[in-house]
């Protein structure tokens, strides 16, 4: 891991991540990163979240072998019932058809990839759009064989509804 890595890991944020499992890490890379640049044009491209819009890459051996944006069609048409019931991010997925994990990039990404032939196991993740990754994505991660995920630096402050210096809503500008 290169110098610039390790340093943006020990960064001391106001934010923690709501949930990260014992034993894994979330490492962070600046969006001159070139997966991190290819997932943001990606979600700008293929994200059906109009809010937070999402995308994950799967790298391995230098290659990007998977790619898997977030979002439903749903919320174009139903409100979330997740909003409607004031559930705090990271709870609920399962309650509203539009916020269901199976439309989370993370898992589409894996996916994607396992569609392609490849085998995921010791591949990396890179999500531009989000600052932390939820339970049940952690899961197919870790089901899955993803080694590392790599997060944009700053994203707990990009990517944060409660931060005042979010970009939400101008996240391509």
């Amino acid at each position: 891991m290169n110098k610039k890595i390790m340093e943006s890991n020990q960064k001391n944020t106001k934010y923690q991540s709501p949930y990260v499992p014992p034993g894994q890490t979330i490492f962070y890379v600046p969006i001159s990163n070139k997966y991190m640049a290819e997932a943001k044009e990606y979600a700008r491209l293929h994200s059906l979240d109009k809010e937070m819009p999402n995308t994950s890459l799967i790298v391995k051996d230098d290659k990007v072998i998977g790619r898997g944006a977030n979002g439903s069609v749903y919320h174009q048409t139903h409100e979330c019932e997740r909003v409607k019931r004031h559930i705090p991010t990271g709870e609920g997925y399962e309650l509203c058809e539009g916020c269901h994990p199976k439309n989370h990039g993370e898992g589409r990404a894996i996916q994607d990839a396992k569609d392609r032939g490849h085998d995921v196991s010791g591949a990396d993740l890179y999500m531009w759009g989000h600052w932390w990754c939820c339970e049940p994505c952690w899961n197919k991660m870790i089901g899955a064989g993803i080694k590392n995920v790599y997060l944009l630096e700053n994203s707990e402050i990009f990517f944060n509804k409660k931060d005042s210096e979010n970009i939400i809503g101008h996240q391509f500008e």
